[in-house]
């Protein structure tokens, strides 16, 4: 059977691989817009926002006696007091300490826990309870991109102001306490739910889940009673948008694809997984896979990563500790600039920049644009690009050199692929052109605070 090693290997490197235009863009399979994406995103900040989760990540159930001990030797996370109705977010890195993928845990009894995410934190996950004699079982409820038989479970999210209100009224009565990152149990109507405190998008509110049997049901009961309060569901449009505004990374580039201790993973990994589909694409082309690769602490990880256990990875990122380290950080883009790029879609030629699909503005599953001083060094990545109806304005997350930030100033944000495209078949012919943007610490917050 064909593996990633193999797909490597007839690409020419890593990088031809990574860049061949495989896949596009991470998706979302829900409806695009259930209203308009520009009322859909001020929901989840005015009133109350209905996400569907329930098709773009993935679902790693493990059970059995070593189900904690597995997880603890891959985690650089603490699992000191870990347990029933406790979740984490938990960050897997490679022997180097490079970030392979990070993903929500949810232990939902005695040795039993559900991961979900995207696939590549998952996939190591696997790859480890399967080759090295753990006492597991394991269960997977693919994304239903690589699922023709349909979800096991849905998961959805109530967020904004008023999702506290609609949530008393469906359960009937007042909600248990359930603290941040911890789950609990109600009622939406006749259903029954189990919650995780748990804020995509920054604003109260709670991510539940259960049998997909019973999605329509539960849908339609917070609908109806959410109605009064202006609630909208959000389609994939603007959940696309919403990483943007939170400031979660989720777009790295598993550190798989090099090095003689990743090799054996690699022959595991499969033709049709998602690190030998992966596509990268924005304006920063390196000349080495290992360029694409962070650390836990380039994305502000630094404060959960614990040093009370043994874990891949853990020595590295122990010698990591006291070096400098990209910041993360948001980009507000300069309105002349960007107004500048839909302009050229009037021009003929190599008059053209890249097109700015609105509200999300990635193109590829992993996608990095140079960031650079005026002078035109090169001083970080940025990430994740959207306009958001919230700021009125078009942001980025991105990870800067620590020692060039400062929150105010202007840099330059590259925009588009070197030398008029790529392979990537998504990827119109066009020019290069640099937008002016300035380094703040919150999309909502002046530079000041």
């Amino acid at each position: 059977m064909a593996h990633l090693e193999d797909q490597i290997r007839e690409a020419g490197g890593p990088l031809a691989l990574l860049r061949g235009g495989r896949s596009g863009a991470y998706p979302f399979p829900i409806r695009a817009e259930f209203t308009n994406w520009r009322d859909e995103q001020e929901s989840w900040r005015n009133s109350a926002a209905l996400m569907d989760l329930s098709h773009h990540m993935t679902d790693l159930t493990v059970e059995g006696p070593d189900c904690y001990r597995l997880l603890s030797a891959l985690g650089a996370n603490s699992f000191e007091g870990f347990g029933p109705m406790q979740a984490k977010q938990f960050i897997a890195v490679n022997p180097d300490g490079h970030q392979i993928g990070d993903c929500i845990l949810f232990c939902l009894a005695d040795d039993l826990v559900r991961l979900v995410g995207r696939p590549p934190a998952l996939n190591w996950v696997h790859f480890h309870a399967e080759t090295g004699g753990y006492d597991v079982t394991l269960h997977r409820d693919e994304r239903t991109a690589q699922n023709p038989n349909g979800r096991e479970f849905y998961r959805l999210q109530l967020q904004g102001p008023y999702a506290a209100r609609i949530f008393e009224e469906v359960n009937g009565g007042p909600m248990p306490d359930i603290p941040f990152f911890t789950m609990g149990r109600f009622r939406i109507g006749k259903y029954e739910v189990t919650a995780l405190n748990h804020r995509m998008s920054g604003f109260p509110g709670l991510e539940f889940f259960g049998p997909y049997a019973d999605l329509d049901g539960i849908r339609d009961t917070l609908l109806e009673a959410g109605e009064p309060y202006g609630i909208r569901q959000v389609g994939g449009r603007a959940y696309a948008s919403v990483a943007t505004e939170s400031g979660w990374i989720a777009s790295t580039v598993p550190a798989v694809y090099s090095g003689d201790a990743m090799k054996t993973y690699r022959e595991w990994l499969g033709a049709r997984s998602f690190e030998a589909n992966l596509s990268t694409g924005g304006s920063f082309v390196p000349d080495r896979v290992e360029d694409y690769y962070v650390t836990p602490y380039d994305l502000g990880y630094g404060h959960i990563l614990k040093f009370d256990h043994d874990f891949v990875g853990r020595e590295a990122l122990e010698r990591m500790r006291a070096k400098k380290h990209r910041k993360k950080v948001w980009l507000s883009w300069h309105r002349d600039d960007v107004a500048r790029v839909y302009a050229s879609m009037y021009e003929q030629g190599d008059r053209r920049f890249k097109y700015i699909e609105t509200p999300a503005a990635f193109y590829s599953a992993s996608q990095f644009d140079r960031v650079q001083s005026v002078d035109g060094h090169l001083i970080g990545l940025s990430t994740l690009c959207s306009y958001s109806s919230n700021v009125r304005g078009w942001i980025s997350v991105c990870m800067i050199d620590a020692d060039e930030v400062g929150y105010g100033r202007e840099v330059e944000l590259v925009w588009g692929e070197p030398d008029g495209g790529s392979a990537n078949p998504t990827v119109e012919r066009h020019t290069q052109t640099t937008i002016r943007a300035t380094i703040s610490r919150r999309p909502f917050a002046s530079d000041g605070r």
